[in-house]
């Protein structure tokens, strides 16, 4: 009798009769900045971010300035490097596979990062939240490039981050 074949979802044999409803995050560190979160918070506060009803594949590339300003100079036309940078996966239209879509990639820039939480006087742990729950949006489409979409997406932002614990990032505390 042949052996039943197991599809491979992420790299990972998966019985013929799971579930495809899971997250697939890798966490790639690049960067020489001390502050970074393990990657088991990245991949909390992106799943969180993206909620548990998705069969999905991302990146969440944390990286140095050079880097930073490299992909946004070459793919958003931005100067210097951003606190994080979100590129949507275009997928051809091909048949279905065993393994799971790719949503995209995050690219999150540490030091920039680190800038920015100590000129807000936020704790590091909290932007960083903040900035992988702000990427995560983005690549499903939240945005903020009109003021009606720049507050549907604050608003998700200050929801997400009360349900985990943590205070409004638009807060004027000064």
């Amino acid at each position: 009798m042949p052996e039943k074949k197991k599809a491979r979802v992420g790299g990972r044999p998966m019985a013929a009769n799971d579930k495809r409803d899971e997250l697939e995050i890798v966490v790639q560190n690049a960067s020489s900045c001390e502050g970074i979160p393990r990657a088991e918070s990245l991949k909390r506060w992106v799943r969180h971010a993206l909620g548990g009803d998705r069969s999905v594949a991302l990146t969440v590339r944390v990286v140095d300035e050079p880097e930073g300003a490299d992909l946004n100079e070459r793919y958003r036309h931005g100067q210097g490097a951003t606190n994080v940078l979100a590129f949507p996966a275009e997928a051809p239209d091909l048949p279905p596979t065993d393994e799971l879509p790719l949503l995209g990639d995050l690219v999150i820039c540490a030091p920039v990062l680190e800038r920015e939480a100590a000129a807000q006087g936020k704790s590091l742990d909290a932007h960083w939240a903040h900035i992988a729950i702000h990427g995560a949006l983005h690549l499903v489409g939240f945005a903020h490039d009109v003021a009606t979409d720049a507050e549907a997406m604050e608003a998700r932002e200050i929801e997400l981050l009360a349900a985990l614990g943590f205070g409004d990032p638009y807060a004027d505390d000064g």
